[in-house]
């Protein structure tokens, strides 16, 4: 086989490949074995028949249909293996010549990741956050410990915000019930946000067994986008009663003796938290860093399925009804022109984003473990509420989990800019990453999930 690669842009290639009819043996041999199989022939039983046979009963078109779309995709891959192309998406193949008995010709066009020139890591230098933590965020931390332990109690009195109460809840658009928006004795925390807009405003001052009516727009369901009359009654009032913050309430909730060692502990696993902040401020910083000072030619056709990705998904709540999609667009003072911009850009950032930190892997000769594979694999469960054996099964059926893999090796890549980066707070004293990250000469590959996490180059 003959083939090489002619460059149509810095994003596109065309293959060029001749096969030889001796090297198509194999293809004739297992196509006439699949038609004997299909064609039945007096005096011969079922894929028994003789090749000449086969041939003078179907003739050779059918023969050479079924080497050629058999031969075509495995000879592709070998020339884009020979090549060493790096290719992006499905090729557009189009047979040039095929000469029976000599030779079999063809092309393919497909996208390719384009050459990155990435700047060395250590000329970045960004600024974060200082790591400031006052007493007031441990007291709420410690508040919300004591929340878990409260009780709910009773009161005689209208509704005030963090109380809870039992409602009962209906809604009507134009004068048509909405079926989805009914309930009873529905309980519901007020001022955590947690339902429909407007409905903590409403709850507030009112008294058990009254009836408040307001108007919100629904995001979701039929009659998502539209304005619907919500009325909401209240059945019950309660408040939380905290146990005091004393020794006794720490030996309770926790492993420690006093309040104080508690208060000392949420110290400490807030400062932790802190710290990751500023890793994951760090990160993102690199990140649009490289985003502004790597040049990264875009793929047109793997754009684009980046466009359609994203306009599918936001039409999907609303049952892919474009006109209903406009509806809910317009009650956010949105246009359609503007959405399609803001999915444009967001689209050209995420393939942009890929490519570099693809570029930085292979730069980096980034490898990912089982291990690490594994560790991505019960996050991503965890994050959708299934098991990591459903999660899996979905991958596979859904075929990404390749593109899991890919998250794992750029979030490994971007971590090693990271490292080699010079980070300062706003006071500026420098920040040590080594315990989110890694150090410079050991990063630990568990990290990688703190990198980002773009959308998968289809």
């Amino acid at each position: 086989m003959k083939s090489t690669v002619e460059q149509l842009s810095p994003t596109r290639v065309r293959i060029n490949v001749e096969v030889p009819f001796d090297e198509l043996k194999p293809n004739f041999d297992r196509a006439y074995r699949k038609l004997a199989g299909q064609v039945r022939i007096p005096g011969f039983r079922p894929g028994k028949a003789p090749a000449r046979v086969i041939e003078s009963r179907i003739g050779r078109a059918p023969i050479l249909d079924e080497v050629v779309n058999e031969a075509i995709p495995a000879k592709y891959m070998e020339a884009v293996t020979a090549g060493e192309v790096k290719v992006l998406g499905q090729p557009e193949i189009e047979v040039t010549k095929l000469e029976d008995g000599d030779h079999l010709a063809f092309t393919a066009e497909v996208d390719v990741r384009p050459d990155i020139t990435i700047p060395a890591y250590g000329e970045f230098s960004v600024t974060v956050d200082d790591l400031e933590l006052p007493d007031s965020e441990v007291d709420e931390q410690l508040d919300e410990l004591r929340a878990r332990f409260g009780t709910l109690t009773g009161v005689e009195r209208p509704v005030e915000n963090g109380d809870f109460v039992s409602v009962d809840l209906s809604a009507t658009v134009g004068g048509q019930d909405v079926p989805e928006a009914k309930t009873s004795g529905l309980s519901y925390e007020v001022g955590s946000g947690e339902l429909i807009e407007g409905i903590d405003e409403a709850l507030i001052g009112a008294a058990a067994g009254e009836t408040k009516t307001f108007t919100t727009t629904l995001v979701a369901g039929e009659f998502a986008g539209q304005d619907a009359e919500v009325s909401v009654t209240v059945q019950t009032v309660k408040t939380r009663e905290l146990p005091e913050a004393d020794d006794e309430f720490a030996q309770l909730a926790s492993e420690f003796d006093t309040v104080e060692e508690l208060r000392a502990d949420l110290r400490e696993r807030l400062t932790r938290v802190k710290r990751m902040q500023q890793g994951v401020q760090a990160r993102d910083k690199i990140l649009d860093a490289l985003l502004e000072t790597v040049e990264v030619p875009i793929p047109e056709k793997v754009l684009q399925g980046e466009i359609d990705n994203r306009q599918h998904d936001a039409v999907h709540p609303f049952d892919h009804d474009e006109a209903k999609l406009d509806e809910f667009l317009a009650t956010q003072d949105k246009t359609r022109e503007q959405f399609d911009d803001e999915v444009r850009a967001e689209s050209e950032k995420s393939v942009r984003t890929q490519l570099i930190l693809d570029a930085l892997a292979e730069a980096e000769q980034v490898q990912v473990n089982d291990q690490e594979l594994t560790e991505r694999i019960v996050y991503q469960a965890q994050r959708f509420g299934v098991s990591p054996d459903e999660y899996v099964q979905r991958a596979q059926q859904s075929g990404q989990l390749g593109a899991i893999f890919a998250d794992v090796r750029r979030g490994k890549a971007l971590a090693a800019v990271v490292r080699e980066a010079t980070v300062t707070d706003a006071s500026g004293a420098t920040v040590d990453l080594a315990e989110l990250f890694g150090p410079v000469e050991d990063a630990p590959a568990e990290q990688s999930e703190t990198a980002a996490e773009p959308e998968p180059v289809k």
